[in-house]
């Protein structure tokens, strides 16, 4: 089979590759229909995540068909049209069975971590995978669900909402600033709305990306290079500040943002996969109650906000913005890196076009 294998920082080629066979009981082995690139696979390639190593198979995201299964499986059959989830579930250890899955102690890549695809096993940018644990880490998806839509659950979506949207405590009529509108952060707008939200600010400075915002859910925009940046997010809140600060990008500097808007009693979400230390002035929020929150999603909520998909509640196709064909895989790094040029989103890789 062909796959895009990880040389080391760098170095990445769409090449020939073992064909993965069953190892547990539990497994199933899947055909990749559908993947997609994070920003994780970016960070992977410049040499960001060591525990990576050479001749792994990138991409933890994915739609396909089950073509085999192993004994212990039960829930699925050869033939499913399935989601693959991000973040692997054993279902049965002490963090599973409470929602933890981001740290499931299955020992399948290893204890503890539920991040697997891409990262300490081979992953979802192949034509076929290897899936642990399939009856937890697999969700058959409805025939009114395209590819296109249900990739974006396998770990954007559920991120989003559950990272920022329910970590963060958004509640109906908050004010909800969302810093940074890249795909997760977008994901983040695109739910708040579930729980209520009466004032979604998205905060960017690429215009385009703030356009797109509001297609998603945001009430306001704000151009973050606009020196007066901070006064328009807080006259949307008569000077209050924010309820909700969610952070999506992952730099010390939109840390800091996050910070400066919460009110009183308020919460910052951070979402964004920070590469560097930053400056936390406790001697300042202690006294203001504010509640800060971080994590690794679980993709708890994927069944629920797949039902929401099917029903057309969440416009998660909007998410697409290109497509291309396993073939053209190269191409589509190429696009993906350049978002800010290509004004890429989501880019969609497909066996078949038509999937799409």
């Amino acid at each position: 089979m062909k796959a895009l294998i990880y040389h080391g920082p760098g170095k990445k080629t769409w090449s020939d590759a073992p064909r993965p066979q069953l190892i547990q009981p539990g497994d199933a082995i899947v055909q990749v229909d559908t993947t997609t690139i994070c920003g994780t696979d970016l960070h992977i390639l410049k040499g960001d995540v060591p525990a990576v190593q050479v001749g792994r198979i990138l991409g933890h995201e994915g739609v396909g068909t089950v073509v085999e299964t192993g004994s212990a499986v039960h829930g699925l059959a050869v033939g499913d049209r399935v989601l693959i989830s991000c973040i692997k579930s054993c279902g049965h250890c002490a963090n599973c069975r409470s929602g933890l899955y981001s740290h499931c102690l299955g020992e399948e890549g290893q204890s503890g971590i539920g991040w697997v695809f891409g990262h300490l096993i081979d992953g979802t940018q192949a034509e076929y995978v290897r899936v642990p644990y399939a009856d937890n880490s697999l969700y058959k998806l409805p025939d009114g669900v395209s590819d296109a839509e249900a990739v974006m659950l396998s770990d954007i979506l559920p991120t989003g909402f559950e990272i920022g949207v329910l970590a963060g405590g958004v509640s109906p009529g908050d004010v909800v600033a969302v810093i940074g509108t890249g795909p997760v952060g977008l994901a983040a707008i695109a739910t708040a709305g579930l729980c209520g939200a009466g004032t979604i600010v998205a905060i960017d400075r690429d215009a385009n990306r703030l356009e797109q915002a509001r297609g998603f859910g945001a009430t306001d925009t704000v151009d973050s290079s606009d020196p007066g940046w901070k006064d328009k997010v807080l006259a949307l809140t008569d000077g209050a500040g924010v309820d909700v600060a969610i952070e999506a990008v992952g730099l010390p500097e939109t840390f800091s943002m996050a910070v400066s808007l919460a009110r009183p009693g308020g919460h910052i979400a951070n979402v964004g996969v920070h590469g560097a230390s930053v400056t936390l002035p406790l001697q300042e929020l202690w006294i203001q109650n504010i509640s800060i929150t971080m994590g690794l999603v679980n993709t708890n909520t994927t069944p629920m906000l797949l039902k929401l998909v099917a029903g057309h509640k969440i416009p998660a196709a909007k998410f697409a913005t290109h497509t291309f064909t396993f073939d053209q895989v190269m191409e589509a790094y190429d696009t993906f890196a350049r978002a800010a040029e290509t004004k890429a989103l989501k880019v969609i890789i497909t066996r078949n076009p038509a999937h799409s």
